[in-house]
């Protein structure tokens, strides 16, 4: 994983989170992630709000340190990943073009362009496109970890409820929230997990 040194704004930033809620009880790498997205938002209710298993988190991030690629639904899921590369077809005209003649999103279509490039065993992070859920649940893709938290009003909570009943390896969360910044926060838990605990 990325041996970093966070900036003290950040360690302030943990010292006040752990002042405001006590994640203590969970598990290590479900309190790492949880803390990470709670840094990242300023939104103390992902504490509740969250939905996974230390499993779950383990396999994920034993495949992140085995090198495992990271797949993400769009652009700023990539570069919100700070540590590592990740493979994004979102804006590959291949997509564009393979949604038209298939009929589908291009969420859809940017789904089996990665599959195709990494095969089983990666982590899929999702913050944007419910339509990429629904598309990894059913090309079964195998996966390490599916980091699904898509935000909206329209199809995200229906994509993650999905997701939690595929029995799929996952983290998701039950409200509306979620988006990029979060997917990738929860991500950066991962490779940062034992590097650096601010």
């Amino acid at each position: 994983m990325t041996v970093r040194r966070p900036h003290p704004i950040e360690v302030r930033s943990y010292e006040v989170l752990r002042s405001r809620v006590d994640l203590s009880p969970m598990p290590p790498l479900w309190r790492a992630v949880a803390e990470r997205v709670i840094h990242a938002t300023a939104d103390l209710e992902y504490a509740v709000d969250l939905v996974t298993t230390e499993e779950a988190l383990v396999q994920g991030w034993s495949a992140l340190r085995a090198g495992a690629p990271i797949v993400t639904d769009e652009g700023m899921a990539a570069a919100g990943i700070s540590a590592r590369e990740a493979v994004c077809h979102a804006a590959d005209p291949a997509a564009a073009r393979m949604a038209r003649a298939a009929g589908i999103t291009r969420s859809a279509a940017a789904v089996r362009l990665s599959y195709s490039e990494v095969g089983p065993g990666a982590v899929w992070v999702v913050g944007s496109a419910p339509e990429a859920i629904f598309e990894i649940v059913a090309r079964r893709v195998s996966p390490a970890l599916v980091v699904g938290m898509p935000v909206g009003f329209v199809g995200a909570c229906e994509a993650k409820e999905a997701l939690r009943a595929s029995g799929l390896p996952q983290l998701s969360n039950v409200s509306e929230k979620g988006g990029s910044a979060v997917a990738a926060a929860a991500v950066n838990a991962l490779l940062y997990y034992e590097a650096e605990r601010p």
